[in-house]
């Protein structure tokens, strides 16, 4: 609970978050009117907070009362009933948990190194050196906190090389249209990026149809134009990237997002294909902002 109210309580001064937490939950059906009376008279009795009365009189569950507070100040994450997007998105159905602390600590270390204001420093791809380092699980989730704090953020799958269905695409179960590659090729626009239900200020554009040439759309200027005109409608853009020992499709992403961030898996990712990825990409003049360990 004091996760949310610490992120949040900006834009809570600014909307005068005028709602109860009792009021919330009575209006979405979580609480009846006669258990909120029975909360209010166990919380004036005790001197208690509400959320501390209810969970005593076992009304309401510590996850109803992080859900009110979430609405309370415009904190938008998925309840466990919705299955409108992958489990895997930790950040969109259990942002209190320590992997959703962890996201949010990568979040503010971005911030201080990279996304500062500067209107060049919109773009980051997120690399790793191999397949099942966690590199879409990273990018997917931080697009998230991100966007959670109201960071206008639009996350791009750049693999151009993964089997339609699987990546971004089946994290956030998106529908059929035109991806990355079809606008590599123009044949679409920035439209094609679509908007996460849910979680406003999130957009996913797809990788698309899978391109014999993927190296060379990449190497177009069409692509220096997308991130061009994306900076102008986002404030944060996460590239999701193909590994790095296998395709130089990722160095060629980081260069022309400026900055990458690597990320590890612990017992299986190697320290020297790591380090030789990190040369490569800083002989590019690409920035090395951080680099994140994925023990799961």
């Amino acid at each position: 609970m004091n996760t949310v109210t610490s992120i949040t309580s900006h834009h809570a001064a600014a909307t005068g978050a005028a709602r109860s937490i009792g009021d919330i939950l009575v209006a979405t059906g979580r609480l009846s009117t006669t258990d909120a009376a029975r909360i209010l008279e166990r919380q004036q009795q005790g001197n208690l907070q509400f959320g501390v009365a209810a969970i005593a009189l076992k009304v309401l569950t510590k996850e109803d009362i992080d859900f009110a507070l979430s609405k309370q100040f415009d904190y938008a994450y998925l309840s466990a009933q919705d299955t409108s997007l992958s489990p895997e998105l930790v950040a969109a159905y259990k942002p209190f948990s320590r992997v959703g602390e962890n996201l949010r600590a990568v979040r503010s270390q971005l911030l201080l190194r990279w996304f500062n204001g500067d209107p060049l420093h919109k773009a980051l791809a997120v690399v790793s050196t191999g397949t099942g380092d966690g590199r879409s699980f990273v990018a997917a989730n931080l697009a998230i906190v991100f966007a959670q704090q109201g960071q206008r953020t639009l996350l791009i799958d750049g693999d151009l090389r993964a089997t339609p269905g699987h990546g971004q695409h089946a994290l956030f179960k998106l529908g059929k249209g035109a991806g990355l590659s079809g606008i590599l090729a123009d044949r679409a626009g920035l439209e094609a990026a679509q908007q996460v239900p849910g979680l406003s200020g999130l957009a996913v554009l797809p990788a698309g149809a899978v391109p014999p040439n993927p190296q060379e759309l990449l190497g177009r200027p069409s692509f220096s134009q997308l991130l061009l005109t994306a900076s102008d409608q986002f404030d944060v853009i996460l590239i999701d990237t193909p590994n790095g020992s296998d395709f130089a499709d990722a160095e060629i992403i980081a260069s022309r997002a400026g900055a990458a961030l690597m990320v590890a898996r612990k017992n299986k990712s190697l320290v020297p294909q790591a380090a030789l990825l990190a040369r490569r990409l800083q002989d590019s003049g690409v920035a090395l902002v951080g680099s994140v360990l994925n023990d799961a």
